[in-house]
């Protein structure tokens, strides 16, 4: 029961962490603070599930089922022969342990270049110190290791699979960011009017003066929502450019009025 809640718990501040990474990377890209924009702890492991990609799952499934495919072999009448030299296979690999380590060693010193695979580097020394815990890993008759030394190589595992998600999730939130601006058009059409001309750096939006008699004298275009917190709403102009165009933050108050509308949609 401690084991599955300590799994539990470590599964829980992985997400977290993996969410405030992936926010931290899409919304850095904007120019934007993810602390300043304010996430709750909810949003963040949403957000982590951005991770679960099929390869991800797939290999995930794969990991869970490994220990029990002689079972699953026999139930479905595999000869017991192909069922013994999967086996073998298995053990083979698991006393590999070492050579997995030291690849991902030798990795992390090719680290400029290996990009952007560099997740790689430690996913095989967690794989390896994984591996290396495992019954097949260890000969016959060999006496079993220290209770510290099976949790130290644990605790460096743990750290090395953080470090993966830290990576992965960086790489991911600065390449979904990279596609939303490429497609800008399709999100949220923004129209904002104003009672007084609002100071916007250029480029800037259309602006238009609908003439004093108006209560909201100024309309401005060509926005795109970007996300909205707390009636704060952060903005970006059509043909937006990371290196030289701004993200607007405009407060709705009452001087100001925020009509949302749909984007362009492409064509089917």
């Amino acid at each position: 029961m401690n084991s599955v809640t300590g799994v539990a718990s470590f599964v829980g501040a992985l997400m977290l962490y993996a969410g405030y990474i992936y926010t931290h990377a899409y919304f850095g890209y904007f120019h934007l603070d993810s602390f300043a924009v304010g996430f709750d702890t909810l949003e963040l492991i949403v957000r982590s599930l951005r991770l679960a990609t099929l390869p991800a799952l797939e290999v995930l499934a794969l990991a869970l089922l490994a220990p029990r495919l002689p079972q699953l072999l026999m139930s479905l009448r595999v000869p017991e022969h192909h069922v013994r030299r999967l086996q073998g296979a298995g053990r083979s690999v698991a006393r590999a342990y070492l050579a997995l380590v030291i690849a991902g060693v030798v990795l992390m010193l090719l680290w400029s270049w290996i990009q952007p695979f560099g997740w790689a580097a430690p996913l095989l020394v967690a794989a390896g110190l994984l591996l290396g815990r495992a019954e097949a890993a260890r000969p016959a008759q060999h006496p079993r290791e220290p209770a510290w030394q099976r949790a130290a190589s644990f605790l460096v595992a743990g750290l090395f699979l953080i470090w993966v998600v830290a990576l992965v999730a960086g790489q991911l939130g600065t390449q979904d960011a990279r596609n939303d601006a490429a497609q800008l058009v399709r999100r949220v059409s923004v129209v904002v009017l104003s009672t007084d001309r609002l100071s916007i750096a250029p480029p800037g939006p259309k602006v238009e003066d609908l003439g004093k008699d108006a209560h909201y004298r100024y309309r401005y275009t060509g926005l795109r929502l970007l996300v909205e917190r707390d009636h704060v709403y952060y903005l970006l102009p059509l043909g937006w450019k990371k290196d030289i165009d701004p993200t607007y933050v405009i407060e709705d108050d009452d001087s100001i009025r925020i009509e949302l509308r749909p984007g362009t949609q492409p064509r089917i």
